[in-house]
């Protein structure tokens, strides 16, 4: 009955991330956690796999389109892996109470990216050239945060590739993809090394958040995206909460929850009263930005959604870049 409920609930998963191009490491850990029943360790390695079969899958429709840099994201891939594979072997070894805590941690700090949107990037900061030195070093930071955590790190990857690699949003994407591919794989094969893993259960929950985050995809032009959007960013903070107090030790989890619902109140409070409130404007698009806009004028303006991917994966067709 608990798998049933699980690859169901694995679907609806994908569903979310076929629309938000994003969240499914976010919501998959809790899954298997809460409802599979595994242990946060266990849970961790499969969702790298999930993550990193459907960002796999993902990057095919990308490539086709023209919207992966595969140099840069070989470069930031390969750190991106170092690192993973360095978290994931650490990580088998922390206390899975401590991992679920940093992974509630990263859940609110997906929530609040999610909530906030969209952020101009000035084109006078993102690098004309590669920095090979800074993309290795966001590269193995990154990896090293998935590894131990299991989280995708897209809202981490896609603005480090605007900026440094100077890639236009649907490219860095695309290009976001291919690294969160290669690191989930990396940080898996560090779990491995001290985590057994149940591969049927695992399989068919991967197959489902798969098929459907392609459903997920096909609906995405007839949903609102900036109200589902923020809609599930206030849902993965609560979930963010729930984690957090359901691992805390008994003497912090209250201040946990008091901390939790302060950043939400403040976030509330200031998109409802606060008229320059960068949350209340988040999403909207900017005159002259829209689709209609040419090559010239989308290399010359990057909107950078700094969530494509809370738990790091976009799906084919959800770049507007």
């Amino acid at each position: 009955m608990l798998i049933a409920l699980t690859v169901a609930l694995a679907v609806v998963v994908g569903v979310t991330l076929g629309l938000l191009g994003g969240g499914g490491s976010i919501l998959m850990v809790p899954l298997l956690v809460y409802v599979a029943g595994m242990d946060a360790k266990e849970a961790i390695a499969a969702s790298l796999v999930v993550v990193g079969v459907t960002a796999a899958v993902s990057v095919v429709g990308h490539a086709r389109a023209g919207r992966v840099r595969w140099r840069t994201g070989l470069l930031f891939g390969a750190a991106g892996m170092a690192g993973a594979l360095a978290g994931g072997f650490v990580g088998g070894h922390l206390p899975g109470q401590l991992l679920m805590i940093a992974f509630a941690l990263m859940m609110v700090a997906t929530a609040v990216a999610m909530l906030r949107g969209r952020q101009d990037v000035d084109p006078a900061k993102a690098h004309a050239e590669l920095p090979v030195g800074r993309v290795l070093l966001d590269g193995v930071v990154v990896g090293l945060v998935t590894g131990l955590v299991g989280a995708g790190g897209g809202f981490l990857v896609v603005p480090a590739l605007a900026l440094l690699g100077g890639l236009p949003m649907g490219v860095a994407v695309g290009t976001s993809l291919l690294v969160i591919a290669m690191k989930s794989f990396a940080g898996l094969s560090g779990h491995l090394a001290t985590v057994s893993i149940d591969w049927a259960l695992v399989g068919a929950v991967t197959v489902a958040a798969v098929v459907g985050s392609l459903l997920g995809a096909r609906l995405v032009d007839r949903i609102p995206a900036d109200a589902l959007r923020r809609a599930f960013g206030w849902f993965v903070l609560a979930m963010g909460a729930f984690v957090l107090v359901q691992e805390a030790p008994d003497g912090a989890r209250l201040p946990a929850l008091i901390a939790v619902l302060g950043v939400a109140a403040a976030m509330g409070t200031c998109t409802a009263f606060v008229p320059r409130c960068p949350l209340r404007n988040a999403g909207i698009a900017r005159p002259g930005t829209g689709r209609r806009q040419g090559r010239r004028g989308m290399h010359a303006h990057r909107s950078v959604l700094t969530l494509p991917v809370p738990g790091g994966v976009s799906l084919p067709g959800l770049a507007r870049g």
